[in-house]
């Protein structure tokens, strides 16, 4: 009987851990990237939270006053890959990439490339 008892509780452990909802964290990471010419533009990553704070870092322009300054496009990839990487070694994954361009004319000098990074975390609790 004790015996029964016991199995018949690992059953119904182990088919409530099956079937525990599936929560998902979210978060978001915005990188703005300005076009500006002479490097009057703002650059800039935000990192929105799972919580809705949100940390706003500075980035390169991609533009200086005498013209597209490679420098500037390596140091904002490091900086956005270094923080992807923060991010997923932390168990966080990238679920989704969305780049868009942004521009007031349609062959004017000025713009922004905007990259959105959208990362999920499994936070569904294992057992009791």
């Amino acid at each position: 009987m004790k015996k029964a008892l016991f199995l018949s509780a690992i059953c119904i452990i182990s088919l409530a851990s099956a079937l525990a909802q599936e929560k998902m964290k979210f978060m978001q990471i915005t990188t703005i990237e300005s076009v500006v010419a002479g490097g009057f533009g703002r650059s800039k990553m935000i990192i929105t939270k799972e919580d809705g704070s949100q940390e706003e870092r500075d980035m390169e322009n991609l533009f200086s006053l005498t013209g597209i300054n490679m420098k500037n496009i390596k140091s904002n990839e490091s900086s956005i890959i270094q923080t992807l990487k923060t991010y997923t070694d932390d168990g966080w994954k990238l679920q989704s990439t969305i780049p868009l361009t942004l521009s007031p004319s349609q062959n004017g000098p000025n713009g922004i490339f905007m990259t959105r990074y959208l990362l999920v975390k499994d936070d569904t609790k294992k057992g009791f």
